[in-house]
């Protein structure tokens, strides 16, 4: 979700990014293809985790995960307490509860910018600058320009002049969290689901993992990512959703409306398309990096 035009420096990049897309809530609350008894009491309301919050259903298990990994990662998400509402960036409370069931507890600054596809990116960079990954902190412009973290460490920024685009140093080499947020509002300004649908590979729903990313790259366009995957003994795959939408706002633990005995986790058995709270997508729209 992105205003469709936005400029950079002296010249101008098109953003094509998540726009507001109508659609009608699935009226369906018919069980899905997972075998499953109703799950209800596997929300833990004191965890204060995505792993702690979310217990998976009889019959599911969390597969095990290097706890540098980017599923251990997204996995202890930090949740803020169960009931919070998700806030828009300029403070305003999103009030449709049928969209989430919890609001990860990350701050999103007060300036429209981490919309859907910078959500996304977000908790990729957020990762990797954790475990002092920097050089694995990379993004595309919608221009196709590559913007490494490593290069703004060094006091490097993009610059643009017509159908240019190149670094310039023009500020001291730095690494601080807070030099990590400029570059990833900077990224959130002038990328968006175009570029980075472009930037993932197609990935079979059957293999879905952790860290994974349903997107449709475009203006309307939309991008969730799976922050978690339990898988039975018949090999049957659920998991969890997390989006931000727009304006900008925080991330949140999407509900599964289609199936309340089985949400907030998902199938991977749907048939051909994923529908969420405000989005439809199809299956063959997985990701990932």
């Amino acid at each position: 979700m992105k205003h469709s035009f936005k400029y950079l420096l002296l010249g101008s990049l098109i953003v094509t990014c998540c726009g507001q897309a109508t659609k009608e809530k699935p009226t369906s609350t018919a069980t899905t293809a997972v075998g499953i008894e109703n799950n209800l009491g596997t929300i833990n309301e004191k965890g204060p985790t995505v792993k702690t919050r979310f217990i998976p259903p009889k019959g599911f298990k969390r597969s095990s995960a290097d706890e540098k990994s980017f599923t251990a990662y997204l996995r202890n998400l930090p949740l803020k307490p169960m009931g919070t509402q998700v806030r828009y960036f300029d403070g305003a409370i999103k009030d449709d509860d049928d969209v989430y069931d919890a609001v990860v507890d990350m701050e999103i600054t007060n300036k429209d910018l981490q919309q859907c596809a910078d959500a996304v990116m977000r908790l990729r960079g957020e990762y990797f600058y954790s475990i002092k990954a920097y050089d694995q902190i990379s993004f595309t412009l919608t221009n196709g320009f590559k913007v490494d973290y490593s290069e703004w460490i060094r006091g490097n920024r993009v610059i643009v002049k017509g159908n240019k685009t190149f670094w310039r140093m023009t500020a001291e080499a730095s690494n601080t969290y807070k030099d990590f947020r400029n570059y990833m509002d900077f990224i959130f300004t002038y990328a968006g689901t175009l570029s980075l649908s472009e930037s993932l590979h197609s990935k079979d729903i059957k293999d879905i993992a952790s860290g994974d990313v349903f997107i449709l790259g475009g203006s309307p366009g939309h991008a969730v990512m799976v922050v978690d995957v339990a898988e039975n003994k018949a090999g049957e795959k659920i998991f969890l959703l997390a989006q931000s939408y727009m304006p900008a706002q925080e991330t949140q633990i999407l509900k599964n409306n289609n199936d309340a005995n089985l949400s907030p986790w998902y199938s991977a058995s749907v048939p051909g398309t994923l529908n969420t709270p405000q989005w439809t997508f199809d299956t063959g729209q997985l990701m990932t990096w």
